[in-house]
């Protein structure tokens, strides 16, 4: 079965727009409803949570009416960090998680996600059946059936608790200045708490959020910000988070930017030291720097790479059995600990490689010099098929020619976004940006 309305994460788009609307989330809640009540036992429950756009309580009260009129209870949690539905939903023994975000995009998107009971986001089949339910009519359920709401007001206090479990025992933070930029998103009021229970001096960034001011100008998407309150508060890290708290970039005290590479290639060299590597083996993108690459070749280590998307990444982890991977974007995945990315526990194991090495963050950021690597994104009209023209074909090929045995090229139509990404890598940085500008030229003379 195929997917036409869920992308690599979710559903997602401009909020009041198709597939953004109050009608489509009621319709989507009921298909999903009457999905997990295939056996048509009573007792269901979902658990939504959402991040701090305005249009989350739009969709947040139409996704519980089309829920509970199939005869799920509705457990609401408000603002969460993305991870935390993931782990509440388990922890509360809820048949489904919900989370109400489009992550790093602006306030005017939003979007849809959705976890299993298990706490892992839904398999590609799985929303295709949701699909296919919603196309149908969806089955109601009787009048003396239909679902309560309630509201869990110690939700993220929770989520707290349990991500401060993932802290090494006997380490604190104290002595430690920390940035933190929450996005005006999520996490605004989760991570600061944590850091300052667990003993560090914070300076909360990104802490406000109004409805429209998530991820901007802030957040994991604009390290900038962070990077200068590091310096200006001669702070020794900063941790920027994204709308949702599922990524995380990490500032050294120079207000340095160290991204989900360098993070993933020091968690993986400790773990493989502590034997707590599980395979010898980190799972990346397609997008990750072929200097990661190296980085683990050169330890004994292998990186297995999946297509883009952190859904990809939890689930060849799952069949592989391995325990460590993440994206260059800076969801960096856990499964000893978590079931999806997660900025803040990311955030405090870097923090606690710092505290038991006592290393500064300059040195624990810069694990691997990185290949030359650009990427250039070209928005296209709905409807277009740039990829599809003989003149882009054309380019590409010859790029891939040029490059070939210097680097890579990578080109892919984005999951979230109209937007075609052109990246490559070369140790050549002149032909590196010859070959990516001829490549985006073409695609922009296509659309």
């Amino acid at each position: 079965m195929t997917r036409k309305l869920f992308g690599t994460d979710g559903v997602r788009g401009r909020a009041n727009t198709h597939p953004m609307t109050a009608e489509v989330a009621l319709r989507l809640g009921a298909a999903a409803g009457r999905y997990f009540r295939r056996d048509g036992s009573a007792a269901h429950r979902v658990l939504i949570g959402k991040d701090t756009r305005l249009s989350g309580y739009m969709l947040e009260n139409a996704l519980t009416a089309g829920l509970t009129s199939t005869g799920m209870n509705v457990l609401l949690v408000g603002p969460v960090p993305t991870p935390a539905v993931g782990f509440l939903t388990r922890s509360m023994r809820a048949d489904l998680g919900v989370m109400i975000s489009a992550s790093h995009n602006p306030h005017q998107d939003n979007g849809i996600k959705f976890f299993g009971p298990d706490g892992f986001k839904l398999s590609d089949e799985a929303e295709a059946e949701i699909e296919a339910i919603l196309e149908g009519e969806v089955r109601l359920a009787q009048a003396e059936n239909i679902g309560r709401a309630r509201r869990i007001e110690d939700g993220r206090g929770r989520y707290q608790e349990f991500v401060k479990t993932s802290f090494p025992a006997g380490l604190r933070l104290d002595g430690l200045k920390v940035v933190v930029d929450c996005a005006n998103g999520a996490a605004y009021k989760a991570a600061p708490e944590v850091l300052w229970e667990l003993g560090a001096e914070v300076i909360a960034l990104g802490v406000s959020p109004n409805g429209t001011n998530i991820n901007d100008r802030c957040g994991s998407t604009h390290p900038e910000t962070a990077a200068e309150a590091v310096v200006a508060h001669g702070a020794h890290v900063g941790i920027s988070l994204d709308g949702d708290a599922d990524r995380v970039m990490i500032l050294d005290e120079q207000g340095r930017v160290a991204d989900g590479d360098q993070i993933m290639a020091l968690f993986a060299a400790r773990w493989a030291e502590e034997g707590r590597l599980q395979g010898g083996t980190l799972v990346a993108t397609v997008m990750s720097n072929l200097g990661l690459e190296r980085f683990l070749d050169a330890r004994g280590l292998r990186l297995e790479r999946t297509a883009v998307g952190d859904r990809y990444v939890v689930e060849a982890m799952r069949k592989g059995g391995w325990n460590l991977g993440g994206e260059q974007s800076g969801h960096i995945v856990m499964t000893d600990y978590a079931t999806t990315g997660d900025g803040l526990l990311a955030g405090l194991q870097f923090l606690a490689e710092m505290v038991r090495t006592g290393r500064p963050a300059s040195e624990l950021v810069r694990q691997f010099d990185t290949v030359p690597q650009m990427l250039k994104n070209v928005r296209f009209a709905a409807g277009a098929k740039p990829l599809e023209v003989a003149s882009v074909k054309a380019v590409i090929a010859a790029g891939e020619a040029r490059i070939a045995g210097k680097g890579r090229i990578l080109i892919r139509k984005s999951g979230t976004e109209p937007l075609i990404r052109v990246m490559a890598e070369c140790e050549d940085p002149r032909l590196l940006e010859s070959v990516v500008e001829e490549i985006v030229g073409a695609v922009e003379a296509a659309v």
